[in-house]
């Protein structure tokens, strides 16, 4: 794996590789690099000037490309990974192997999601519907010193198109697809006079027919209803002044699909009844639950589910934005507020069987306020001073149904709240004309009280939690885990860099950076009140470097970056060997190391006017250090879950004129991944092989834009390949998740 690296470092360094946005406009073919603006430091840069790995998808590739929810990002971004703990909900983010392995929305993700610079505090609200986007940024390495909390893995900041001045437009489009799939969506942005503008836009998502078949019940399940909408008024009353206040919400009311069963009994095999191919770490067909249940069809969006089946979710959120020039500094100030609750059904077992059922539901209500101050100090200092505050309440709960297994029912809560305050500083200073030291500090508090409970309610009187022999008599509702604590942190983070611009269209770049994410509380089915002891603080240094650079014809762009992460206290899932049954719960892992490269590049060919090539390639190597678990100590060498070795996105794409009046187009993108486990404990049973992921999209339209007739296909060849994977043979069974089927469509866009 180093040899890979350093000899792919080496090849790119020979052409004065350089960080690359994907990012490509209806113009894209005769772009400019100088175009491409990204915020990723709090401020409009050339992507050419920004000493950091970052990627920028813009409006027209995130619509042409249909990126509609956040696991589509994968796809056109090399070293991210992004899986849901259940079927279209709860996406977990892992760039370049650092991501959070965990279900529980008390936790705060790894990799910082910023809505509008708005921080997403709970994994609950990471789970959104994508639409009249500017762009996504995705920004790799730790971003501690200028973002909100938790960054030890990176950033993904969402920015909103806002109103603007240019005069009165509208964009209406219509789709619809496969699965009697309908997709409505509309943007008004309307100037009512100089200083004041107003934007609105909505969307509606209406799948009829579900990718999954419960057998159960007869019916197809995961059918979507979705209403999103979003309204910003902007006004800027001088030339010193720039407000924008953005209201938005949505409203979910869904089915949702379910994991694929697979067991882990044979009961022809006494006295152990384990299934031969689990003991060899192989998942068989054969194998059944404890019931003698088996799911043989090979099809993993059919099974024999409970007949509960909904997802419904609520959000409502406000930001307010304001940019005031005070005469030699600039003063900016975000304000936010997230109102959210959902609820869904899971089918834990996949099985027939009421064996390990659950309804989880979260309500999380945040508010967080920023300052951002800053200015330049002669010619080559430029300054920024930050404070922010955030207090977010996150109440969790829990319905388990154990009717066939434990015989019983459990119910559970959470309640925690979090106050956090920081401090931060950044600078340039330009030593010479082409020479910049970069310096940046952040002093973090953050403070958690937590309270937390699941009971056994033993509605039948034979609760197995309460009694080994399952003996009637005991009376319920019995508390099997409990908490009532408090835990604070304090942390520092830093970054130390040198960005050397050794031609105009040409950068290099080193840095050292600390990034920190805070400890936490978990929560999940618990029978042993150590499940809900408090996890630690992680923090990751990390030691980058990488060029960037343009060609003076701007057909070629290119990128290097390589990277070593130093990872101490590692928050991951792993299995709890103290509680009465086996379960998992969030611990830390002493130490670990990560390395590897980032390459991307993106090719305008001279002589072929509208053609285009983007290519990025992810290389990483993790190792786990030593840690103890279920089974007895884990030696170090484990790799880090949902880190592939290699990944690689592309996307070529082909626009000409047709005729006088009508512009055509063509594009085909793809995705391939490695081999990657699905947990800390690097079991084979849930691991997921290889995979690749190919799209398409065909286009027809008038020259100036004004209306678009497209055919698209996703996940063109049907491939299959697993999200997430829980390993459960302990109990008899398990369950996988895997990406959705082939979809198809049509989509017509009309534009005013």
């Amino acid at each position: 794996m180093k040899k890979t690296i350093l000899l792919a470092s080496a090849c790119a360094n020979s052409v004065a590789m350089g960080a690359v946005a994907n990012a490509q406009d209806t113009e894209r073919a005769n772009r400019p690099a100088d175009q491409i603006v990204v915020t990723a430091q709090k401020r409009e840069q050339n992507i050419l000037d920004v000493g950091l790995t970052v990627t920028a998808l813009d409006a027209e590739t995130l619509r042409e490309s249909r990126v509609l929810e956040m696991r589509e990002l994968t796809n056109y971004v090399s070293n991210v990974d992004i899986r849901e703990q259940a079927p279209g909900i709860l996406p977990i983010v892992t760039i370049r192997g650092v991501g959070l392995n965990d279900f529980s929305n008390t936790n705060n993700p790894s990799a910082g999601i910023y809505i509008d610079e708005i921080y997403i505090s709970s994994l609950g609200l990471m789970a959104f519907d994508f639409y009249d986007l500017e762009r996504v940024e995705v920004l790799k390495g730790p971003q501690g010193t200028l973002y909100g909390r938790n960054s030890t893995a990176g950033a993904i900041n969402f920015i909103t198109a806002k109103p603007n001045f240019d005069g009165a437009s509208a964009m209406l489009s219509g789709t619809y697809g496969n699965f009697n799939t309908y997709e409505i969506e509309g943007m008004a942005n309307l100037p009512v006079s100089d200083t004041l503008a107003i934007r609105l836009s909505g969307k509606t998502i209406q799948q009829n027919k579900g990718y999954y078949f419960n057998r159960t019940t007869s019916e197809d399940i995961g059918e979507r209803n979705v209403a999103l909408g979003r309204a910003q008024i902007r006004w800027t009353p001088n030339d010193a002044a720039d407000i924008n206040l953005k209201v938005e919400g949505f409203s979910v009311n869904s089915g949702i699909g379910q994991g694929a069963f697979f067991g882990g009994r044979d009961f022809m095999n006494p006295p152990s009844f384990q299934c031969a191919a689990i003991a060899m770490g192989m998942v068989d067909p054969a194998c059944t639950s404890p019931f003698g249940y088996s799911d043989q069809d090979g099809d993993p969006f059919a099974g024999d589910w409970a007949a509960r089946n909904f997802y419904d979710a609520r959000q409502v959120a406000a930001t307010l934005r304001g940019v005031f020039d005070l005469g030699g500094a600039e003063l900016t100030s975000v304000t936010g507020f997230i109102d959210a609750d959902r609820a869904y059904y899971n089918d834990l077992d996949a099985s027939p069987a009421t064996a390990l059922e659950f309804i989880p539901s979260t309500d999380v209500r945040q508010y967080s306020q920023e300052f951002r101050l800053s200015g330049t100090a002669g010619e080559r200092f430029d300054w920024l001073l930050g404070a922010f505050y955030s207090h977010d309440r996150i109440v969790v709960g829990s319905m388990g149904f154990q009717d066939d297994f434990f015989l019983t029912q459990t119910s559970g809560f959470g309640d925690q709240e979090t106050d956090s305050v920081a401090g931060f500083a950044h600078g340039e200073y330009g030593v010479t004309d082409t020479l910049t030291l970069i310096g940046g500090l952040r002093l973090s508090w953050e403070k958690k009280t937590y309270v937390a409970e699941v009971a056994d309610e033993n509605p039948f009187g034979t609760s197995c939690l309460l009694s080994l022999t399952c003996t009637p008599g005991i009376t319920g509702p019995v508390v099997l885990a409990s908490t009532d604590d408090e835990i604070d942190d304090t942390s520092v983070s830093w970054k130390a860099g040198i960005d050397w611009k050794l031609a105009p269209n040409t950068l290099v770049y080193g840095s050292v950076s600390r990034g920190v994410k805070s400890g936490g509380f978990f929560f999940g089915f618990a029978t042993n009140s150590r499940s809900f002891l408090p996890f630690e603080p992680e923090s990751l240094v990390s030691y980058e470097v990488g060029v960037k650079h343009q060609t003076a014809n701007n057909a070629l762009r290119v990128s290097a970056s390589g990277f070593y992460y130093d990872y101490s206290d590692i928050q991951t899932f792993i299995l709890d060997e103290m509680s009465a049954i086996p379960q998992q719960r969030l611990g830390n892992v002493d130490e670990a190391t990560l390395y590897g490269a980032d390459l991307e590049a993106t090719l305008l060919p001279p002589g072929i006017d509208g053609f285009s090539i983007t290519a990025g390639l992810g290389l990483l190597h993790s190792e786990l250090g030593a840690f103890n678990a279920l089974g007895g100590p884990v030696p170090e060498g484990n790799e880090f879950p949902n880190a592939p070795a290699v990944t690689f996105n592309t996307l070529v794409r082909y626009e000409r004129p047709i005729g006088n009046s009508l512009q055509g187009s063509v594009q085909f993108d793809g995705r391939y991944s490695g081999s990657m486990f699905k947990g800390a404990l690097n079991s084979p049973l849930v691991a997921s092989d290889p995979f690749s992921l190919w799209n398409a999209r065909i286009a027809l339209g008038d020259a100036d834009g004004h209306w678009e007739a497209a055919l698209w296909a996703k996940n063109l060849f049907d491939n299959q390949y697993k999200i997430q994977g829980v390993n459960l043979t302990a109990l008899g069974f398990g369950y996988e998740n895997y990406n959705p089927p082939r979809t198809f469509g049509g989509t017509i866009t009309v534009r005013f």
